[in-house]
This record gives C-alpha cells, structure tokens and sequence, in this order.
C-alpha cells in the first residue's frame, strides 16, 4: 500500500494536502445541499453547518418541480446540451485529423487562426449573432438550431486543438500501413484514429457538455422563453429582489445531477485525454 503503481513510494504530505482539498472542495456542496432543506427564516437566521436547527422542509424542492415547469426546462436542457456537444466534436475530429494526417497548402496557418480564435471572448460576437440569427438575418434566433450553431463555433477552436494534439501523439506507423492497404482517408479515420482518440474525445465531451449545461448567456439571448434550459429558469427563480433564494438552493442543486452523472461516468477518460499530446504540438 505504501507504494503506488509506478514504483514510486507514496508520499504522506501529498494523500493529506488531497484529502484537505477535497474536503474544502466539497464544503460548498453541502451548504448548498443543506439549506436546499431549509425554509428561507431558517437559512437566514442559521448557518448551514447548524444542522441540528429548525427549519428542516421539503417544500423547496416540491416547489421547484411542481410550480416552475423544471421538469420542462430540464428536458430543454437536454435537447441543447447533447447536440451541442456532440456537433462540435464530430466536426473538430474531422478537422484535427485532417492537420495531423494530411499536407495542404497553409496548413500551419490556419491551425494557428483557429487557436488564436480561442482568446477571443464570446461576448463580442453576441451583438453579430443577434443581427445574423434574428428577423434581421436568419430568422432562426429563439429556435434550438440558433444555440447548436453558437455552441458549435464557439467549441470548435478548443476542441481542434485538444484532439489535433492527442492525434499527433498517435503511431503514424499504423496510419502508414493502413494507407499501403488501401484505406482511404474516411476508412483510417472510423476505423482506427476515432478508436484510438476516444479518452481525447470524451475529455472534450466532459468540457463541453458542462459549458452548455451550466451556459446562461448565450441560452438567455438566443432562446425563446418556451425553450429556455434549467439555468435560465434557475436565474428567473431568485426574482428581481432575492425573493425566491430558498427555491434557488434547491433548484441549483437538482441541476447539479446530470452534469455529475455525465462527469463520473467519462471521468477515467478525463485525465488521459488532456494530458495526452501536452508536450507535443
């Protein structure tokens, strides 16, 4: 027990730093679980850590799901999140494999655009977006199509970089025997390279799906208030002077579920797929 996988002796001070950090980590999650129970005189008059007190309640929760339509902002939620996610990571594969495995003129160059692109914050485009994607343009602005196209180009650049790093650290000695084969370019990229680039592809998939899930921004603006997800309903709870801080708890801690189950599931993939390709570019 006292030496790890690797060989390497295990180090006291490191196991007792990490569980400290977990520890401080997971403090803000209990607050938030614990006065997701309270009533709003409790949480205002007690400290969560007094979890002995009064003013214990499951109304919050009955609330949220049975007068704010969560139910349908979840499934909102969903319908954006899973194309949003999965459209950017279909399309950057393409293209990543493309710089890594193929020589066309300005290669180099337009690899560096894209992740220059990165340090552009998103919110210049918004004032573009409104005018290209509404009556004025596209007429699509309100519509789930309008958020999937954001999303999209949004998440590309990073998802580019990630997966053309981790495909460069790829044996090329197989993408040369699959050429002396006869495969064409589409065959070696489903057969062998996506087989190959799944810890890069569900790292991206973790990133990405919790960006959407937890975006209020671009949901907010681009959404009509039918189709408007769990955190755009979650920001209208709170009210326009704090009157709905106990539902808020509660809310905010039912949309915690999903984005949790999605992160523990791909989480062994999470590390090896950012990881992989670090040093080399």
């Amino acid at each position: 027990m006292s030496v790890m996988a690797d060989g390497r002796r295990r180090s006291p001070f490191a196991i007792v730093v990490m569980v400290l950090l977990c520890l401080l980590w997971t403090i803000p999650t209990l607050g938030l679980l614990v006065t997701s129970f309270r009533t709003r005189d409790a949480a205002a008059t007690h400290g969560w850590w007094e979890i002995f007190s009064s003013g214990w309640t499951l109304d919050n929760y009955d609330k949220v799901f049975n007068g704010n339509e969560m139910g349908t902002s979840f499934l909102n939620t969903v319908v954006v999140a899973v194309p949003a996610t999965i459209i950017p990571i279909m399309f950057a594969a393409f293209a990543a494999y493309a710089f890594t495995f193929m020589d066309f003129r300005g290669k180099d160059l337009i690899f560096v655009a894209i992740v220059a692109v990165m340090v552009v914050p998103i919110q210049v485009a918004f004032q573009p977006m409104l005018d290209l994607l509404g009556p004025r343009g596209l007429g699509i602005s309100g519509q789930y199509i309008a958020v999937w196209l954001l999303h999209t180009g949004f998440g590309m650049p990073l998802a580019i970089y990630t997966l053309r790093n981790y495909m460069s650290t790829l044996p090329r000695t197989v993408i040369e025997s699959a050429k002396i084969d006869g495969a064409t370019h589409f065959q070696t990229f489903w057969r062998l390279i996506v087989p190959m680039s799944v810890p890069a592809l569900a790292a991206f998939a973790i990133l990405q799906f919790l960006w959407v899930w937890n975006d209020l921004l671009i949901a907010k603006l681009f959404l009509s208030p039918g189709n408007s997800t769990v955190i755009v309903k979650l920001q209208g709870l709170l009210g326009s002077q704090g009157q709905g801080q106990e539902l808020l708890t509660a809310g905010a801690f039912i949309s915690m579920v999903i984005p949790m189950i999605v992160f523990f599931t791909l989480q062994r993939f999470f590390v090896r797929g950012l990881t992989a390709g670090a040093v080399k570019g």
